[in-house]
């Protein structure tokens, strides 16, 4: 597993099926359904702004062998004067289940909180969705609680509870 921008030959065409998987979409509500190449240029588009302007760090989780995506994980930069940070992450189904997110998260949270100096960060993890919780706890993140009826994903018809997680430095992952 290795992490790298988006934006190479492919990613269109991962994204776009990726973001039609069942399993993310129905947890990832905000982004169009049905998701087409053209959202997919736009989020490529988003992640690059991002990193320009300093507010979204998003990387393509790709395979070492091959260097074709298999996943995304971002960072958005909520509060950096404050020294906060979220991360989120999606994986496609052909990758799912061989640790290839909770490696990506392991790196990325190192990377944030030792060579980026913040001092805290967090994530979002629908208490429904057990295979994102699952990822968040063995990176080694700690539950904090419950951020109840937080949002309303149209997709489910239901107000989304949240189980909030946070790594902080010093913590054994972020080491």
């Amino acid at each position: 597993m290795t992490l790298r921008q988006w934006g190479e030959k492919g990613d269109v065409e991962v994204i776009t099926a990726a973001c039609n998987d069942q399993a993310i979409a129905e947890f990832l509500d905000l982004i169009p359904s049905p998701y087409t190449p053209d959202d997919a240029r736009a989020y490529i588009a988003l992640c690059r702004d991002g990193w320009a302007d300093g507010t979204l760090t998003n990387f393509a989780i790709a395979s070492a062998d091959t260097g074709d995506a298999v996943g995304s994980i971002g960072i958005r930069w909520l509060e950096p004067e404050q020294g906060v940070a979220e991360v989120g992450y999606w994986v496609a189904p052909e990758a799912r289940g061989n640790g290839v997110c909770t490696r990506a998260l392991r790196l990325v949270s190192r990377w944030v909180l030792q060579d980026c100096g913040m001092e805290r960060l967090q994530l979002r993890a629908d208490e429904l969705n057990p295979a994102s919780r699952k990822v968040a706890e063995n990176a080694g993140f700690t539950q904090e609680g419950i951020l109840r009826s937080s949002r309303f994903n149209p997709r489910q018809g239901r107000r989304v509870d949240f189980v909030m997680y946070s790594l902080l430095p010093g913590e054994p992952d972020a080491r």
